[in-house]
């Protein structure tokens, strides 16, 4: 089961959905809470940083994005600074933002959150300032907004809804979406907002309301999972559904089919911060729909994704890799050397508080021959951590060609787990390690003796913060493409 499940998350990408949404931009001022303010009862906030990241539909862009599956937005923003800056956000994410549409007369939705942070470290959103406009577009925007929709529609595997009820959404558009989408042979997945009719989204393929919101709508308190039982054979009947998928925080999901009545339960969590997990499930789901999974596989995984996100502040992506080390970290494996960036950090800090030397090495691993263990084990001799960062899929592909990697990503993971002289591992799917590096911030930096005149990536940085690099030697005749060119023949 286990092995099944990760091989289906670590092949999910190269699928393109069609998002339609309310996309907003979220502002963070964080700032040291040091006192009340002598005017009235409140905290003083003394601004520390800002940060802007996506919202709501452009939230789950950016989901869709880490998930490698590809975004292609439909939505509207203002022709004003909070637009411009949604959009370079959405374009850094590589999310195809053609069909967003700006306007004058009304301003890119924009959540404003101040956040407090107690002797520097514990984060507390003290005020949400919005700014926004709910009322409906005009016709013509309408059209344009069709019309934007119907250029992608072929294009696309599967359309997602994403709805937060801030009037560009109305039920005519609605409908309009979904009756094309199916004549087109698109599923349609919706994630409503916090209203009590749901007629509006009826003749969709699947629904992702939460506790909250399907209680707004059946009439009845979500309590137990009886009741969330009830709650989906409701929606189901009501808007002829092929899935209703009720979110229940702690407790999982419900899944109703045709063919499926099955609460799906999930771990307990630290939870931090649940914005962004309705983005996050509504993001992984899609993906996994579109990448051929039922549905009892894609809410699942979604289950995965979405306990992830709320241990993090604020609206957070999760990532493929993440997911991977949740799955193994779930089945308790006893194998745990796969890590996302975010605990590899922290393991290392635990580490070299113990006084251990962190060494990094880099590469795609792909065919294990007698030059990668004796270069692993040169690497064990110069330190006490080895961490090694191992290429996407999509990464070596890019940098190789379209036939390489022979191995996918999870399958290079286990062989390289079995070495001993290794202690972690951690995807990564820039074209260089660069980023990893930086994080990482190795003690010793180590490359075979061939990148010399080419240059290794990381030395500056490595070099200026103490660190070295060091060549290591390398086997004659020893490479992963030399030893496919011998297979071929």
């Amino acid at each position: 089961m286990k092995d099944s499940l990760l091989k289906t998350v670590n092949g999910l990408g190269n699928t393109r959905v069609l998002l339609v949404g309310d996309f907003m931009l979220d502002s963070y001022v964080y700032g040291d809470a040091v006192r009340i303010s002598p005017e009235a009862p409140v905290p003083v906030l003394k601004v520390l940083s800002r940060k802007n990241s996506c919202g709501g539909a452009a939230s789950v862009a950016v989901d869709l994005e880490a998930l490698r599956a590809k975004a292609i937005c439909i939505g509207v923003v203002g022709n004003d600074s909070n637009g411009k800056e949604l959009l370079r956000l959405l374009k850094e994410a590589n999310a195809d933002t053609d069909g967003i549409l700006e306007v004058n007369d009304r301003p890119t939705i924009c959540k404003q959150r101040l956040v407090g942070l107690a002797q520097h470290r514990h984060r507390q959103q003290l005020m949400r300032i919005d700014d926004e406009s709910t009322e409906p577009l005009t016709g013509e925007q309408y059209e344009k907004l069709l019309k934007n929709f119907r250029s992608k529609l072929a294009s696309a595997d599967i359309v997602c809804i994403q709805d937060y009820n801030k009037g560009v959404l109305n039920s005519a558009i609605c409908q309009q979406i979904i009756k094309e989408s199916k004549a087109a042979g698109k599923r349609v997945l919706v994630d409503p907002p916090a209203i009590t009719d749901y007629s509006k989204f009826k003749g969709a393929d699947a629904i992702t309301p939460n506790r909250q919101e399907t209680s707004n709508v059946v009439g009845f308190e979500i309590k137990d999972i009886s009741d969330a039982k009830k709650a989906a054979e409701k929606l189901k009947k009501l808007l002829g559904l092929e899935a209703a998928i009720i979110t229940l925080d702690r407790d999982g999901a419900y899944l109703m089919t045709d063919i499926v009545s099955q609460h799906m339960p999930t771990m307990a969590r630290n939870v931090y911060d649940v914005t962004g997990a309705g983005d996050m499930v509504l993001a992984t789901i899609a993906t996994c729909l579109a990448a051929g999974c039922d549905y009892t596989r894609s809410v699942e995984i979604a289950n995965v994704a979405g306990g992830l996100e709320v241990e993090k502040f604020g609206v957070a992506s999760v990532s493929i890799a993440e997911i991977s080390y949740e799955i193994l970290r779930r089945n308790k494996e006893n194998d745990t050397k796969l890590q996302d960036v975010y605990s590899l950090v922290r393991r290392l800090d635990w580490h070299r508080s113990n006084g251990e030397k962190i060494v990094f090495t880099n590469g795609c691993f792909d065919v294990i021959h007698t030059g990668h263990i004796s270069y692993l084990d040169f690497c064990k001799q110069h330190g006490d951590i080895v961490v090694v960062g191992l290429n996407s899929d999509a990464s070596i592909s890019r940098l190789k060609g379209p036939s390489r990697p022979v191995n996918n990503q999870h399958d290079r993971t286990i062989v390289l787990s079995a070495m001993k002289c290794v202690d972690y591992i951690c995807i990564f799917d820039d074209d260089t390690p660069l980023n990893l590096i930086m994080q990482v911030k190795p003690d010793v930096l180590i490359k075979g003796e061939d990148w010399a005149e080419k240059g290794v990536v990381g030395r500056e940085f490595v070099e200026a913060s103490g660190g070295k690099v060091v060549l290591a030697p390398m086997i004659a005749g020893k490479s992963s493409t030399s030893t496919i060119e011998k297979m071929k023949q």
